[in-house]
């Protein structure tokens, strides 16, 4: 602090000084001046309540903590530094004439005696660094700063008070290293407010402000002499051990390490606060103080029994569904992880299968689809520039036709791609850009994978998203700073332009969201994907009945594991919150046999329990109302595929028989397998005879009809094995009378054969010795 805030005091002479006059120009600031311009050199990060959450450095020149008025500065202390540094503060008006007579004796005889500046006088020069004493031994200088030190101080106690001249010293005076101010050295030092420190904490106290950066065993002897100014009887090797100790804290936190609950947050807010606007004391937060610390120990405790998976990192974030409050914001795991700075919440990861939802919901919404209907999760390989995309289940196995309701709730993942070559990758992409995912490429720079979450989306923004489904289809940013304009999401941050000039000229980055709350998807068809979520029969072909997805009150949820099991993740609401929870390494090594219910569910599930425990709804386990246009109707399926159940549709799109559709005629391609234009090679460590491709045909096929290769009839039209032989190949499906019905051409490749087809018409595939599937029609998927 410096009055040239205010003020420049010019220096006065030395009559002037002995005489009481002044001949400064501008005035002193007052009291209340100097405390109001105090800031303190963290940021403190407040709850909903009030409730400290996160102290965050905002000054590096000096550690300052809040002020402190005298009635929080404990007696023993005020008692140990009046002693040491001015003995007669409540007698004298600025100058303790006593005093610098002993001081110019002891000068006099080379005696060392305590020097002649009052609190008065140290005071002026802590507000005026003109008035400072010099470092160096400039006797000149010495002088003069006394002179002014004398004359300030003389006006000062005409216009403050004592006690706000002792209130504004304590305040401002420093200590060792960067400590300035009681507060900041009673934290740093003694882990306590200043109104808790005893005598001897007292005693080093105020020996540090006599000689701030002395050896421990010289600010020790300093203190026990003080201890006994004031008749105790100090236990001096003990009191000088326990000085080393504190001198030694390197802590400066305002809270205690356990207390720094929201320390991303933190940064985050104080990144983003307007360069021209006064760094603010505190700033109020949405938070919940308490959920907040649950939900940061309920990860590092889940997260501790994960460590022999290979995982350490996690982020969990909590929104109020109506306001968009965030509730809770854990960024990391802390001490558990070797990346503790990196916030979870905001890091950009792979989806993987927690984007399916907004998938179904188009294809429900367009009329395409309904919850009943069926769709074919068998292999798929679908054609892209890179050769074929064949994905697969998480449990590699396929269940044949199922529901809508099954494979979303089982999170099949070759359904999900046939529903997205119904609804189009760029569709796809352009709904999720509006929810607010930070997409940064269009739907055909992703493809076909975007349906299984190739796509790198933020915690916070998939986490609303899941919230603009529980609101029926209403999006609206989220919020974490309370009743402030300055507010931002990741939405304003995080969608940002491709990364690079390279991807800016092969992709167009999407629009961003909207900024305010905007209905983005039908109500009818986001509440029957909401149910589909809740519906804990529907998960039973995955994730079996008992696992942590399955709440006592009515939950909406869906996981999600990104490619090689880098990411996992569990998002859900209930009627009243959202919850989403991730968990994974911050450096991209993969975990270890975690899925989706061993992973993040149980976290998730912790804090959606403690929720609703705290706020407690009679309500909590009926669905929420349906909206206008939905009815419920009872559907039977053809075969006994399903059981019989009562199914929600939107009006206009019910049916109560559910039938399988023909594949045979359903199909584009009447040859499921090898797909047109594939090629295979020859694997030399296996024996020829032992190397085959599967001929497969779609359901439906006469069995009148014939295989012919290379113009050769093989045999009727069924499934079966070839002998791998090197050289191109056309393979032909021919009805009764000859007529080719279906042809495809592929090639084997061996080092002993050479190819006669040029390669310039051939798609390269990756499949060694094994046959690739093609897709079916889009527009006939069922």
């Amino acid at each position: 602090m410096s009055l040239k805030r205010y003020s420049r005091l010019m220096p006065v002479s030395v009559a002037m000084a002995l005489t009481g006059a002044s001949t400064a120009v501008h005035a002193l600031p007052s009291f209340d001046q100097v405390k109001t311009s105090y800031r303190s050199s963290d940021t403190l990060l407040l709850d909903r309540q009030g409730q400290p959450l996160q102290a965050v450095r905002t000054d590096k020149t000096a550690l300052r903590g809040e002020w402190a008025t005298l009635p929080q500065v404990s007696p023993a202390l005020r008692t140990a530094l009046l002693l040491s540094e001015d003995k007669r503060f409540y007698e004298h008006t600025g100058v303790d004439w006593q005093a610098v007579g002993a001081a110019a004796w002891g000068n006099l005889w080379n005696s060392r005696t305590r020097g002649a500046s009052t609190v008065t006088m140290q005071l002026a020069g802590l507000m005026d660094q003109d008035l400072a004493m010099p470092q160096g031994g400039q006797q000149s200088r010495s002088v003069v700063a006394k002179i002014g030190q004398a004359s300030t101080a003389w006006r000062l106690e005409r216009s403050w008070r004592k006690d706000q001249i002792l209130e504004a010293y304590l305040n401002l005076v420093g200590f060792r290293g960067e400590v300035v101010g009681i507060s900041a050295l009673s934290a740093r030092l003694f882990h306590k407010y200043p109104s808790g420190l005893d005598a001897e904490e007292a005693a080093i106290t105020a020996a540090l402000i006599r000689s701030p950066n002395a050896p421990a065993a010289r600010v020790a002897d300093r203190a026990c002499g003080v201890l006994q100014e004031q008749g105790l009887k100090p236990d001096c090797k003990t009191l000088a051990t326990y000085t080393a100790q504190v001198l030694a804290s390197k802590r400066n936190e305002r809270l205690n390490a356990d207390d720094q609950l929201a320390p991303h947050l933190g940064q985050r807010l104080l990144a983003v606060w307007p360069a021209r606007t006064p760094r603010p004391a505190s700033i109020t937060t949405t938070l919940d103080a308490r959920l907040q610390r649950f939900a940061r120990n309920t990860l590092r405790q889940h997260l501790r029994e994960l460590r022999d998976r290979h995982v350490e990192d996690g982020a969990v974030i909590a929104l109020d569904n109506a306001t968009g409050e965030v509730l809770a914001w854990v960024g990391s795991s802390g001490e558990l992880s070797q990346a503790a700075d990196v916030d979870g919440v905001m890091a950009l990861r792979q989806a993987g299968s927690t984007l399916k939802p907004f998938l179904y919901q188009i294809a429900i919404e367009q009329r395409w689809l309904t919850a009943a209907s069926i769709l074919d999760d068998s292999p798929v390989g679908l054609t892209t520039s890179s050769g074929l995309y064949i994905p697969q289940n998480y449990d590699h196995a396929f269940k044949g036709p199922v529901s809508l309701r099954t494979a979303l709730g089982s999170s099949l993942n070759v359904p999900a791609v046939r529903t997205l070559v119904m609804v189009t990758p760029e569709r796809f992409a352009q709904r999720l850009t509006a929810l607010g995912l930070p997409l940064s490429h269009n739907g055909d720079f992703y493809g076909y994978s975007l349906a299984l979450g190739s796509a790198e989306v933020t915690l916070a923004s998939l986490s609303n998203a899941y919230r603009a489904l529980a609101n029926g289809g209403q999006y609206g940013p989220w919020r974490v700073q309370a009743a402030d304009a300055n507010t931002t999401s990741d939405r304003q941050h995080t969608n940002a332009a491709p990364c690079n000039a390279a991807d800016a000229t092969h992709s167009q980055a999407p629009k961003p969201a909207p900024s305010s709350s905007a209905a983005l998807m039908n109500p009818a068809a986001a509440y029957i994907v909401a149910d589909v979520l809740a519906d804990r029969e529907a998960r039973v072909p995955t994730f079996g009945l008992s696992n942590a997805l399955a709440a006592r009150y009515w939950a909406a949820v869906k996981t999600g594991t990104s490619k090689d099991m880098r990411d996992n993740w569990c998002v859900g609401f209930s009627k009243r919150y959202t919850v989403g929870v991730w968990v994974g390494n911050a450096n991209g090594d993969p975990m270890w046999d975690v899925s989706g219910t061993t992973g993040a569910a149980p976290v998730w599930r912790a804090v959606m329990d403690e929720l609703h425990r705290r706020h407690p709804d009679q309500q909590a386990s009926q669905p929420p109302s349906p909206p206008k246009g939905l009815l419920q109707q009872t559907v039977h399926f053809e075969r006994n595929l399903e059981p019989p159940r009562n199914e929600w549709f939107i009006a206009g799109t019910e049916q109560a028989d559910i039938r399988l559709a023909s594949q045979m005629g359903a199909a584009r391609t009447l040859i499921h397998a090898p797909s047109d234009r594939t090629i295979f090679a020859l694997d030399p460590d296996i024996p020829l005879q032992a190397q085959k491709i599967a001929f497969a045909l779609v359901p439906g096929v006469s069995p009148k009809w014939s295989w012919r290769l290379d113009g050769k009839r093989l045999g009727p039209a069924t499934n079966m094995k070839w002998a791998m032989w090197p050289g191109p190949h056309l393979l032909e499906l021919v009805d009764a009378s000859n007529k080719v019905m279906e042809a495809v051409r592929f090639e084997v490749r061996g080092a002993q054969v050479k190819s006669k087809t040029s390669t310039a018409d051939v798609r390269p595939v990756r499949h060694i010795g094994k046959p690739a599937t093609h897709a079916q029609n889009p527009s006939q998927i069922k």
